[in-house]
């Protein structure tokens, strides 16, 4: 079965199990901080105490758990592959610091993971969905040395970072809270920039290298989370405020958006996007 009937599948099951049927709308409020959307003939707890009493079945909350299941698996295969990498660390300073920040990646897969619990969802259920996808992209993507690594991490944290930023302007004021909160006082991202600025500096062969593995990544990162958001029916519809089908036009502004950050992040480390 090809992915475009698939999705046409999930999607027809969705508006069957949507409360009011397959003529009930779906709205999303765009407003940064603001509740997600409503639905015509929604109970009045189905959205809005969605963090405190979850209803089963409800779309929303079939949609954080694809949500924090994408993040925390995420978060799982970050943790393991920084705490791998830091291995070949060509300096115990490097060694450390990139231990120190597979330590945060997992502490950030236990706070998705606890709140998965707390939406009464089991985490290993909501990852699931994700494991085969995302290992394909590491899969894809397997780095020659550690500074090809260390731009791995670089490139794909940012990617994340800006499409979680992208989503939290149309969750409701808690879920956004949680998913914000998980930036850093001192991002991966800033961490990881000046290690590689110093090591373009102490070797300038290192540029082109670096350039040409930079942007085979952010195609490669664009183009998984582009699958992630049109393969989940529920995750793409309600990013993009309706259940009518997913239009991948709808996401060329975001995607746009998350490219030109790319770019400028090369442009610091004086390499082409």
């Amino acid at each position: 079965m090809t992915a475009h009937w698939r999705r046409r599948r999930a999607e027809r099951q969705i508006r069957r199990e949507r409360p009011g049927g397959t003529d009930s709308p779906l709205r999303v409020s765009s407003a940064r901080g603001g509740t997600l959307g409503s639905m015509t003939h929604r109970t009045p707890t189905e959205l809005d105490s969605v963090t405190s009493q979850p209803v089963a079945g409800g779309m929303y909350h079939r949609f954080l758990a694809d949500l924090f299941g994408v993040m925390a698996y995420g978060e799982l295969s970050a943790f393991e592959r920084m705490s791998s990498d830091a291995r070949f660390s060509p300096t115990l300073h490097d060694r450390t610091v990139l231990g120190g920040l597979a330590v945060r990646e997992y502490e950030h897969f236990e706070r998705v993971t606890g709140h998965l619990r707390t939406l009464g969802i089991d985490p290993e259920t909501a990852m699931l969905p994700f494991q085969a996808s995302l290992d394909a992209f590491h899969d894809r993507t397997r780095p020659a040395d550690w500074f090809e690594s260390l731009m791995k991490f670089y490139v794909t944290e940012a990617i994340s970072d800006d499409f979680y930023q992208q989503i939290a302007s149309r969750l409701d004021a808690l879920t956004a809270e949680l998913v914000l909160g998980l930036q850093e006082p001192q991002p991966a991202g800033d961490i990881l920039e000046a290690r590689l600025q110093q090591a373009l500096s102490d070797d300038p062969r290192l540029a082109s290298r670096l350039a040409l593995w930079g942007r085979r990544l952010v195609g490669e990162a664009l183009t998984q989370a582009q699958r992630v958001v049109l393969e989940r029916a529920v995750l793409g519809g309600l990013l993009q405020g309706t259940d009518q089908g997913l239009c991948e036009d709808e996401l060329k502004p975001m995607f746009a958006a998350m490219t030109r950050n790319h770019s400028r992040r090369m442009s610091r480390l004086g390499l082409t996007a």
